[in-house]
């Protein structure tokens, strides 16, 4: 397999076939991450893709989705997407999805009735790493796009009925900041529709531009109390049909259910887990986290 860095996937994918089609990211700047900078960006060649479909083929596995590698494969065009797709098809015909992570100016370059054909070809539920809705963040964390590209590309996919899961990253303001950044996330989630709203905390690594605003003192991170709390408002303020998922590893209890019927169940759980965190009983949780 033709693998420039190692696989990278969310937790409930876990049991995909990978496929690399992109490396590393093609925007490579937020300043809270350096997860893709052991490769430049650079699309995979089509004979490279058609070779790891055929061992993927030999392994013997009947895959029924493929998870794309990459930071963002869905930035490729409509047409190699389609071929991609075509050659999946033709030598893993068992195979019933196709979905990787994603940027949402990924979508810039396709249109809404190219979506409809992508998702009639399989493709679904790409997770898109959006962080948040927060403009001010959005800039500061150098994310390349604000709130309303986030409504607007998406929207398309909505319009498309292409299955989609959008990300928040609670912390990312850091000290004092996490209930607007809760509000003004949740309100550009609730003028979507994707199938699930997936957390996860910020955790600062030494590397990444970040971590030395937060050694020269320009950014001091939330304490594990302003994250639940920041989670807690985050899930009251969501108003759509959704599945929710917090239970990556940088979250201390794993949070899930269906939005709105499981809201208060997972909103009193967080509150316990406040009450815990002001007990002193997380204070440890974050500086053991050492990889995602």
């Amino acid at each position: 397999m033709h693998f420039s860095s190692g696989i990278n996937r969310p937790p409930y994918e876990a049991m995909d076939g990978f496929l690399q089609v992109t490396s590393g990211c093609s925007h490579g700047s937020c300043r809270f991450c350096t997860f893709y900078n052991d490769a430049p960006f650079a699309l995979s060649q089509i004979q490279e893709i058609e070779e790891d479909i055929k061992e993927l083929k030999a392994y013997g596995v009947k895959y029924k989705r493929i998870f794309l590698q990459g930071a963002d494969p869905f930035i490729l065009p409509y047409e190699r997407l389609m071929q991609v797709a075509v050659m999946i098809h033709k030598y893993l015909p068992y195979v019933e999805s196709i979905g990787g992570y994603a940027r949402v100016d990924n979508v810039k370059n396709k249109t809404v009735e190219q979506l409809r054909k992508l998702k009639e070809v399989g493709y679904s539920n790409f997770y898109f790493g959006n962080e948040s809705g927060d403009d001010y963040l959005l800039e500061r964390m150098n994310k390349g796009y604000k709130a309303e590209a986030v409504i607007e590309q998406l929207s398309k996919l909505d319009e498309a009925g292409m299955k989609y899961i959008v990300n928040f990253l609670g912390g990312l303001g850091g000290h004092n900041y996490g209930i607007r950044h809760a509000r003004e996330s949740a309100n550009v989630i609730n003028q979507l529709n994707p199938t699930m709203v997936y957390a996860s905390e910020l955790t600062l690594f030494p590397d990444t531009p970040l971590s030395e605003d937060n050694r020269n003192g320009n950014f001091e991170e939330a304490t594990e109390v302003e994250r639940l709390e920041e989670m807690l408002e985050f899930i009251r303020c969501l108003d759509i049909n959704t599945v929710f998922k917090a239970e990556h590893v940088t979250i201390p209890v794993p949070i899930r259910g269906k939005l709105p019927e499981d809201k208060q169940n997972m909103l009193e759980l967080l509150q316990k887990q406040i009450n815990c965190a002001k007990n002193g009983e997380m204070d440890g949780f974050r500086k053991n986290v050492r990889s995602l």
